[in-house]
């Protein structure tokens, strides 16, 4: 959008001067702009916004410009906003008053229309002199006695934009021309003016783990790492401090059987009250802001105690006080030293999720209700937002749910997604994503670029970096993810991205996953038949087993099974017991245990290479490998051995591939 200064007393539209408009140009305008303001003012009262005055005295000045030439047009940088932000506005009003879908898209495509149509008939008469009187924050952007005309070639430019901003909510900048061009309004969704004229917005998320957040003086680090940033405005998101979380859930185990009496003596109970009443004394802040927690705390272990149960859904009730109560105490030290923050309960803030309590998933209302939240309150009273990770509410039963452990990375790149931010930076206790687990070999490394599929394949086989599901929001909304060392801030850590050159690639990372059970399934009847595979999957899907990986012959199947969904010692042998029964009706079976699946994640592409290089060194040391699988996946060849033998798989492989001369591969 730009906009012609000229220093004159009487402006023109295509020839004509503001006296000797005709009725053919200013009366659809007028229609426009009544439309318009009618619509603002539902907006602000429904929304509760801004005082409704402060629009009527917009809409007013408007109809009294067009009609009686009138210098005194009311243009303040509100006004603007509302005029450019009416269409999503508009659209966002329409679907709470349930309208019908067709009425939705009618308005949402012939509004901008009308307003750039508007738009470019109207000329701006001087607002230098009645913005005067009112002290408006736009007085700095004219030089007095300017003129202010819509220039010719604007309906194009203006009719594109409101369109993208309608749609995609993307950024407007108007200029201003005396001479030179100059920025001087920057507005979308997620921006905000500060009293110093300069344009503010969110523009990332940073999500710290329970480590980088353990104690107070971490807390000090992390509030100093995130001020640091002095061109990053981001949303936080937290995990429970250290080990609060398992700390949690043994008082809640120990509380069903400990007797109502004994609950204030559960030690792990005294652990958590005594790590957070210890953080916030060192920060200075007052007991008060966790204080009402750790006595609802308190009074929840007694009623788990006294009906001698702790269930799914309690349990994410339980462990939830971890996230609140640190999100609290960042929060008020950031604000008592100067940072201005908001706390958020992800559970209060639009985080919709399925009722499988301690698994959720996020459903995909959660996108617009969190945007909608976060961008209210940010327009309103820009601070740090401080979100709890790991937390959600069901949406039936409307109790808190949990994402499962590492859940806190899929409350970032949600965040992410639906703010439609630059970039979802993971804070983590390592340097990005390593090649292998440091606790097997010492000589890891950080692999600085990854694909979200990569990183999904990773994290699902075991790298503890990245929640497996995490990737998901990330991709979808194509923002790149930054996993860093919050103990180390200046390592270049890991980025993941849509793509990246695979052209030289070879190995990227090897993760192991332990305890996994193998099956061997064999039946002459499977040869030529059809159903022998549906028939067996549904008994993994009647026992909610999952299942990793799959190799198949014509008479023989080859699976592993996920550990992780297998919760108790007892529970899992009972499992295994009544899922060989069933299959053994079908099929001939073979089940092993204690197995690992060792993943090499890297350019299937160049897989003879890969596999060349796997199978020489473990002839080498005399390994054999059970089971191999792929194919699905274009970025992971999956391997299983014995238990015993994967670690030093691991550090074979890593010698293999990244201690040596990798041109030696070709």
């Amino acid at each position: 959008m730009r906009v012609n200064a000229r220093n004159n007393n009487s402006g023109t539209i295509f020839g004509h001067t503001r006296s000797a408009v005709p009725p053919s140009v200013f009366l659809p305008s007028f229609v426009s702009y009544f439309i318009s303001g009618v619509q603002i003012l539902l907006l602000r009262s429904a929304r509760n916004c801004q005082p409704i005055t402060a629009n009527f005295f917009f809409f007013f000045s408007v109809v009294n410009d067009i009609c009686f030439s009138s210098p005194k047009i009311s243009l303040s940088s509100e006004n603007v906003s509302d005029w450019i932000n009416l269409p999503k506005r508009l659209f966002f009003f329409s679907s709470e008053l349930r309208f019908p879908r067709y009425l939705r898209d009618t308005l949402e495509i012939l509004h901008p229309v009308i307003m750039g149509i508007a738009l470019h008939l109207i000329e701006f008469k001087n607002p230098y002199a009645s913005l005067t009187r009112r002290q408006s924050k736009l007085k700095s952007l004219w030089p007095e006695g300017s003129d202010f005309a819509v220039s010719k070639g604007f309906n194009t430019t203006i009719l594109r934009y409101i369109w993208d901003n309608s749609c995609r909510g993307r950024v407007l900048r108007v200029s201003c021309e005396a001479g030179r061009t100059t920025d001087v309004l920057q507005k979308s969704a997620m921006e905000k003016r500060s009293e110093g004229g300069v344009v503010e917005q969110l523009t990332c998320v940073m999500k710290f783990g329970g480590s980088s957040v353990a104690t107070a003086e971490r807390m000090r680090q992390i509030a100093d790492l995130i001020r640091s940033f002095l061109d990053e405005r981001a949303v936080v998101v937290l995990s429970a401090m250290g080990t609060t979380t398992n700390n949690l859930l043994l008082a809640g185990e120990n509380a069903v059987s400990c007797g109502v009496s004994n609950v204030t003596y559960i030690e792990e109970l005294r652990c958590v009250k005594d790590l957070h009443i210890r953080t916030v004394d060192e920060l200075g802040i007052d007991r008060s802001v966790i204080s009402r927690h750790l006595e609802d705390l308190e009074q929840l272990l007694k009623g788990i105690a006294m009906m001698k149960e702790l269930t799914l859904r309690t349990k994410d009730y339980l462990v939830s006080f971890g996230e609140c109560m640190s999100t609290r105490i960042f929060a008020a030290y950031l604000n008592k030293i100067g940072s201005k923050a908001r706390q958020y309960d992800a559970f209060d803030m639009g985080f919709i999720t399925t009722d499988d309590f301690t698994n959720a998933d996020i459903l995909e209302a959660t996108y617009p209700a969190v945007a909608k939240r976060l961008n209210a309150d940010w327009q309103a009273d820009p601070a740090i937002p401080i979100v709890t990770g790991y937390l959600g509410k069901g949406w039936r039963s409307g109790a808190v749910t949990t994402l499962g452990r590492g859940g806190s990375d899929l409350t970032a790149t949600t965040i992410g997604k639906a703010l439609g931010l630059r970039e979802i930076q993971v804070w983590k206790d390592v340097d990005g994503v390593l090649t292998c687990d440091p606790n097997i070999c010492h000589c890891a490394e950080p692999v600085p670029l990854l694909t979200f599929e990569e990183a999904a394949e990773l994290a699902y086989f075991g790298a503890q970096v990245l929640h497996p599901l995490s990737m998901r929001p990330a991709r979808e909304g194509n923002i790149p993810v930054r996993v860093k060392n919050s103990y180390n801030p200046n390592a270049p850590g890991t980025l993941i991205t849509k793509t990246r050159d695979m052209t030289k690639a070879v190995l990227t990372s090897i993760v192991v996953k332990r305890n996994v059970t193998m099956l061997d399934i064999v039946s002459t009847r499977m040869l030529g038949q059809y159903g022998f595979l549906a028939k067996v999957f549904s008994i993994f899907e009647d026992l909610e087993i999952s299942v990793d990986v799959v190799a198949t012959s014509e008479v023989s199947i080859s699976l592993t099974l996920d550990p992780s969904k297998l919760w108790s010692r007892e529970l899992i042998q009972q499992e295994l017991d009544h899922m060989v029964k069933e299959l053994k009706k079908v099929a001939v079976v073979n089940l092993v245990q204690h197995r690992s699946i060792i993943s090499l994640i890297g350019n299937v592409q160049r897989s003879s290479l890969i596999l060349e290089k796997v199978f020489h060194n473990f002839r080498t040391n005399a390994i054999n490998v059970q089971m191999i699988s792929q194919g699905a996946s274009k970025v992971n060849i999956s391997l299983v051995v014995n238990d015993c033998e994967a670690e030093h798989c691991v550090k074979v492989l890593h010698s293999a591939f990244f201690e040596s001369d990798l041109s030696q591969l070709d």
